[in-house]
């Protein structure tokens, strides 16, 4: 709202300073700041709120430190991050971009789907909250619109570069490089959309796609269209139909695996973090034509907006971990969880950063997996062998260290250690392939 108005104020009245709204960089700042500051002063009145309504956490019995301390601590905290959110969203982004819209949507419906699944599991007293199908039906539903609106929506493009020269070669075979022809001319004879660099040369190709970044690799580009190609000549129209698909798995996956991770005190608030702020920095060099073409990624139009997003994901984290902690004075729940979950799978895929999941969201990963091994190994063996056993003392992955004897905030500090080098490493691949 505010980046509209001063824009009118800029246009029709030349205020001072209004032009600095302009700026996705400037109102990410003040996004972070204003977030930060939301979930810090209305947090304490809201777990206030929680305590009073005795909206507090069943701890079960899992034989581990702190558990009797943890009893009555109040949940559904991720309300705090969820408000942190969307109001400086709301006063800062660009509201007529799709992306900013795509993020809103996602923080609202996983952020509905974890506060019933909450509200099931402390008011209707029963333990094991939402049915998983339901949880399912919500993230699939995410999925199919995230993956239709990033192919079909007219205002989602993705451009591959083209650096337009024009040279002659001298007699005596050197070549000697002639200044770029003017955008006009060049329009005129090839019939394509330009836009010019600041260095003078040109842009082209600007459609629809399927094509992602893939890390590590010179020639990065892979296109999710081509695995129909062994079915069918068309397969460039019909791609949607393993787009779509990838997206919810994505979304899924990555949904569980946050949910998973809070377990402890601060560990998914922390982890989300630093996982937002480095796609808030991809977001800022995929949205600029000049940044975009230095680090050979894909150029993706008004993607730039997202650091606002972003940023305010960051600033209602830092505020939200206030409280949150060790020892901590409210948790987040599945309002939270499965929310920064889905926003994070959201943005990764708006910005074609998707296969860079399991590098940025190592934690999640090893979380994630933990528990598939535990649970698969011990079905295998109490088949094979009568009796059940486990490869971890206890998953997910932070309650196996726990039962080793480290403190919860020494495991969470490591954790956020671990987190922040996968996250250099993510920021790495766009220079090394």
């Amino acid at each position: 709202m505010l980046y509209h108005l001063f824009q009118f104020l800029d246009n029709q009245y030349d205020l001072a300073g209004a032009g600095l709204f302009q700026f996705s960089t400037f109102r990410a700042i003040v996004a972070f700041i204003l977030s930060m500051s939301m979930a810090t002063l209305i947090g304490k009145r809201i777990i206030f709120r929680l305590r009073r309504m005795q909206i507090g956490e069943d701890v079960r019995d899992l034989g581990l430190h702190g558990q009797i301390e943890k009893k009555g601590t109040p949940t559904m905290g991720g309300v705090i991050i969820i408000a942190a959110i969307l109001i400086p969203t709301l006063l800062l982004a660009q509201l007529n971009n799709v992306y900013i819209w795509l993020i809103i949507f996602a923080v609202v419906s996983m952020g509905g789907i974890g506060f019933l699944d909450d509200y099931i599991k402390v008011f209707k007293k029963d333990k094991e909250g939402l049915k998983g199908r339901f949880k399912i039906i919500a993230q699939v539903s995410l999925g199919i619109v995230v993956g239709a609106v990033l192919y079909f929506h007219d205002n989602v493009r993705v451009k591959d570069f083209e650096r337009i020269y024009y040279y002659k070669v001298s007699e005596n075979g050197k070549i000697e490089w002639n200044k770029p022809v003017k955008a006009e001319a060049y329009k005129k004879n090839s019939g394509q959309e330009v836009e010019v660099f600041k260095d003078g040369f040109f842009l082209t190709h600007d459609t629809r796609s399927f094509k992602t970044n893939v890390p590590f690799l010179k020639d990065n580009l892979l296109d999710y269209s081509l695995l129909l190609k062994p079915f069918t000549n068309d397969f460039l129209k019909w791609g949607w139909l393993v787009f779509i698909p990838i997206v919810i798995f994505i979304i899924t996956a990555v949904s569980n695996a946050a949910n998973l991770t809070d377990g402890i005190d601060g560990l998914a608030t922390g982890t989300s973090a630093i996982i937002m702020l480095t796609l808030g920095l991809f977001a800022f060099v995929s949205g600029n034509i000049v940044l975009a073409d230095y680090l050979n990624i894909l150029y993706i139009p008004l993607s730039g907006e997202i650091l606002v997003a972003c940023a305010a994901i960051v600033g209602a984290c830092v505020g939200f971990l206030w409280y949150n902690a060790y020892p901590a004075s409210v948790f987040m729940g599945d309002t939270g969880s499965l929310m920064l979950g889905g926003v994070i799978a959201t943005i990764a895929i708006i910005i074609r950063k998707e296969l860079l999941i399991p590098v940025l969201c190592g934690i999640f990963l090893a979380e994630n997996l933990s528990v598939v091994l535990q649970v698969s190994y011990f079905k295998y063996t109490k088949k094979k062998f009568g009796e059940g056993r486990r490869i971890f003392k206890m998953a997910p992955l932070h309650h196996h260290y726990q039962k080793l004897g480290y403190h919860e905030s020494k495991i969470v500090t490591r954790f956020w250690i671990v987190s922040i080098m996968l996250a250099v490493l993510a920021i790495i691949t766009l220079k090394v392939r």
